[in-house]
């Protein structure tokens, strides 16, 4: 009898979280109170002292997720439905909306029964060793850093607008750094959350102010003057390889931050919230892309600008940049906070320093902060051909983190067991599912890498490049 009633304990599962250990030892219970102790499997003991990493609860984890997602990256997708169609551009965002929501799923399941997993290096490790945590470690790290550059620039960008280019925009470019570093550098995901919820609505009612305006206007800014305008939009369209894979890529980039979604619902209250908060976040974003997608690209057809915040002329683009500011601001903040936390993490991982507030705590903190902040400073500021080395980073790595890695995770837990909830069908369908996200993954990131680099050769061809530390007004083309 008492054999059976341990055998029966070690078999026993969490019922709040679903991990393999019972409620009294489950990470994610002790961690928020629920057991004897405090010990969380990632930040180990959490004190009332020293930070909270383990308090973001349902309605922050909305936030964080459709504010890591959603930037000026949406109003690239009217340019995508130009050079795609109308049509093939919403089926294209519809099937990479419905992948990529499997793949976010995917993060929250994987964590739930290894709760010892905080980024996707850690994945790496578990599923391809030493050499796998590395890779994962350099595309999850250049591709935030790139992206936190990237933010720096439309803060830039936004404040020449707003301005009209009142000084050098190099200096602009440095107010960026100081933004990513100075809010970057708040310590908890559940204490940022509350800037992400300000930069979502600055961001979403942007970008609406401009679906509106195009909506009324007679005609787009771009268009010619005279005659009687009507708009060039296309149903079907017949783009060459090139074009068609960096279209594709745009809209792989504008759900590209699925791996930031590891420190998400690592830092959750509850994480058996996750699914729920996921979906209620991709179907408003996926349901904002389809609709700002539609509307300015209806009304503008070819003359829509990319972003598409210029399509309304100077008066519209001044306006929604004011509107937008915040939410650059908060999308600069995360994009800055996510490599920073992982290397922090990594560097003081099963140490006392990192869930409590020592010296060496914020030495090592704010150096992280500092570090990337300024390594990003560094890309805005001096690379040329700024907007194709993005492009070339998010097809590359925003893919190869998104897909690959997600269909990868699934099968190193299930390929095992043979059946899924006793049936194989279903089973078979799920690799074969599983099979599909890694094959489509990696041909988008490809052809994405081929679009990008074809791009950027165009690009310098015809403009040489930008300028390292350039004063000129950088709104003009937006």
């Amino acid at each position: 009898m008492d054999v059976e009633t341990n055998s029966s304990k070690l078999g026993d599962k969490c019922p709040k979280h679903g991990s393999d250990e019972s409620s009294s030892e489950c990470a994610f219970c002790v961690a928020a109170g629920g057991g004897s102790t405090t010990q969380d499997a990632v930040f180990g003991e959490i004190t009332e002292g020293g930070p909270n990493y383990r308090d973001v609860g349902f309605l922050g984890t909305v936030a964080l997720m459709m504010k890591t997602q959603v930037g000026l990256g949406v109003l690239s997708i009217p340019s995508v439905f130009d050079t795609l169609g109308m049509i093939p551009g919403i089926i294209c965002l519809i099937v990479i909306a419905t992948i990529n929501t499997w793949s976010c799923y995917s993060i929250g399941a994987f964590k739930l029964k290894h709760p010892e997993v905080y980024d996707i290096s850690d994945v790496g490790l578990k599923l391809f060793g030493p050499i796998g945590r590395e890779c994962f470690a350099a595309a999850f790290i250049l591709l935030m850093v790139f992206c936190s550059a990237s933010g720096m620039l439309s803060i830039a960008i936004s404040l020449n607008a707003i301005s009209t280019h009142a000084v050098c925009t190099a200096v602009f470019v440095a107010v960026g750094w100081v933004i990513a570093f100075g809010c970057g550098s708040i310590q908890t995901l559940s204490r940022v959350s509350a800037l992400a919820w300000v930069g979502l609505v600055s961001i979403i009612v942007a970008i609406f102010t401009v679906t509106i305006a195009v909506g009324v206007q007679e005609r787009p800014y771009a268009a010619p003057r005279e005659g009687v305008w009507t708009s060039d939009y296309k149903l079907f369209a017949s783009p060459d390889f090139a074009s068609a894979s960096a279209a594709l890529s745009s809209l792989v980039f504008a759900y590209g931050a699925t791996p930031a979604f590891f420190s998400i619902v690592s830092e959750m209250r509850e994480p058996r919230h996750y699914t729920r908060a996921l979906i209620v976040s991709q179907i408003s974003m996926t349901t904002i892309y389809i609709v700002i997608g539609i509307v300015v690209y209806y009304f503008c057809g070819s003359y829509v600008a990319s972003p598409a915040l210029g399509s309304a002329g100077p008066a519209v683009k001044k306006a929604s940049y004011a509107v937008a500011l915040p939410g650059l601001m908060a999308s600069t903040m995360l994009l800055t906070h996510y490599p920073s936390k992982y290397i922090f993490v990594r560097a003081l991982r099963n140490t006392r320093h990192l869930a409590a507030n020592t010296k060496i705590h914020w030495a090592t903190w704010l150096g992280c902060t500092f570090g990337v902040s300024i390594i990003g400073y560094i890309i805005a500021s001096a690379i040329p051909v700024f907007g194709g080395l993005i492009s070339l980073i998010g097809a590359l790595f925003a893919t190869f983190t998104s897909f690959q890695p997600m269909g990868c995770m699934w099968l190193y837990d299930n390929w095992k067991k043979g059946t899924v909830r006793g049936s194989r069908t279903k089973w078979l369908l799920m690799v074969c599912w599983a099979v599909f996200v890694i094959v489509i993954g990696t041909f988008l990131m490809v052809a994405g890498t081929y679009g990008s680099i074809v791009g950027i050769m165009d690009s310098y061809k015809a403009s040489g490049g930008s300028a390292a530390w350039s004063c000129a007004d950088n709104s003009n083309s937006v």
